[in-house]
């Protein structure tokens, strides 16, 4: 699926996606993702089943409002002790498909909120 193109200086937005990619700014990234505002990073975790609370716990650094957990094509919840750093920290988590994240994530941005996606993908 293709957004249309939203033209916000500075700001990363999702343009589109499909099977194993994501496409942000117009850029194609492949993988797992972490994705604010100003940064598009890899994160290293490839399976949902690898996942260990360390992998969201990194999530902190970044200070996030919230965070857009997409969970892949479809929604999967992680166990709450994997989120446990974050809800410790006043962070919400919110979870969903990687698509409905790649929607959400523009919405608030559009909104000025510091909104985080992590994506498996």
């Amino acid at each position: 699926m293709k957004f249309n193109q939203e033209t916000s200086e500075g700001s990363n937005r999702f343009t589109g996606y499909g099977d194993g990619y994501f496409l942000i700014n117009e850029e194609r990234h492949e993988g797992s993702l972490i994705v604010t505002a100003e940064t598009v990073a890899a994160w290293p975790v490839t399976d949902f089943a690898e996942l260990a609370a360390e992998h969201f716990a990194m999530l902190l650094d970044y200070a996030p409002e919230v965070v857009l957990f997409g969970t892949g094509k479809t929604i999967r919840f992680p166990h709450p002790r994997l989120t446990a750093a974050l809800t410790n920290a006043h962070i919400g988590v919110e979870v969903m498909d990687s698509q409905a994240a790649c929607r959400t994530f523009n919405i608030l941005m559009g909104e000025d909120r510091k909104v985080l996606a992590v994506l498996l993908g």
